[in-house]
């Protein structure tokens, strides 16, 4: 049994007639009969009474209890069918869809609304989800596919995934006008773990990341602070209670807080990123390339 054979049924029950039915399909008689005979055949059952009627000897045709029960059957999957042609066609000209993305917390707040707000102004149609956290959150989301793409770092890429680079973003030391190093152009790592930090929670790459330079270094990495909160980051240090390493692009010119470069200086390559046995549909699509049209 396929959905030919379900649509002949139905346009049989339409038209009452095997000639009408035929007409109406675009095919031939004796297919549609050997249709509805294989149909029966498959089925093991009769479902369509062939009775010559008084007059002429023309033939009346009726669906039989099993036939009547298949009909009912048959509409609702011939309904179904068509809802589904209708959502993938509005799918593909991006009049519906969904993109689920995860994205690191820094660029979900500086980096990302004016382009999803442009995005959304293009594509009316296709609804937004963000799933913000750190990149290591993005990263187990992309792989448990609880999103379809990512933002995550270079070094979190793999074998599994495609990506583009989305941007390539210094990493900053953040301070008070008034603290130590206030008067310094660049900061060594070294002068940096000498003060007290405030620093995101794990599963943030820059916390990853400072961890493991204070070690190479043999020094202690003396945390003050965890926030999660990036709005709460910055007012701690502005009022001088710690320092931290956020994106350059954290640091707008109405904070009251300095950014210095470190001394080498310190850059993040991040990528959009999505799974290769998983292709993204037309709405992820469209999304990545207005990113990266939109740098």
């Amino acid at each position: 049994m396929d959905i030919r054979q379900l649509k002949h049924l139905d346009a049989l029950v339409k038209t009452a007639s095997f000639t009408k039915a035929a007409q109406s399909l675009n095919m031939a008689q004796p297919a549609l009969s050997q249709s509805i005979k294989r149909l029966e055949s498959s089925l093991g059952v009769t479902l369509v009474n062939r009775a010559s009627s008084a007059k002429g000897g023309s033939k009346q045709l009726s669906l039989t209890a099993e036939g009547k029960a298949l009909h009912q059957h048959a509409l609702l999957i011939i309904k179904q069918l068509k809802q589904a042609e209708a959502h993938i066609k509005s799918m593909a000209n991006l009049t519906k869809g969904e993109v689920r993305i995860g994205v690191p917390g820094m660029l979900g707040s500086f980096y990302l609304p004016s382009r999803l707000m442009a995005f959304r102004h293009q594509y009316p149609d296709l609804k937004l989800c963000l799933f913000e956290g750190g990149t290591r959150d993005s990263l187990k989301m992309l792989a448990r596919e609880e999103v379809d793409i990512a933002i995550i770092t270079a070094q979190d890429l793999s074998p599994e995934f495609d990506s583009h680079l989305l941007l390539k973003e210094q990493m900053v030391v953040a301070m008070g006008p008034e603290h130590p190093l206030a008067e310094q152009k660049n900061i060594s790592l070294a002068a940096f773990f000498e003060h007290e930090l405030v620093m995101f929670k794990p599963g943030y790459f820059h916390r990853e990341w400072m961890l493991t330079q204070a070690k190479s270094l043999g020094l202690r990495a003396n945390i003050a602070f965890e926030t999660n909160l990036i709005n709460l980051i910055k007012q701690v240090v502005s009022q001088g209670f710690a320092i931290t390493s956020v994106l350059e692009m954290v640091i707008g010119d109405k904070d009251d807080i300095l950014a210095k470069p470190f001394q080498p200086p310190v850059f993040l390559d991040l990528h959009i990123a999505w799974k290769k046995q998983r292709p993204i549909s037309q709405a992820d699509k469209a999304f990545v390339d207005f990113l990266m049209k939109n740098r």
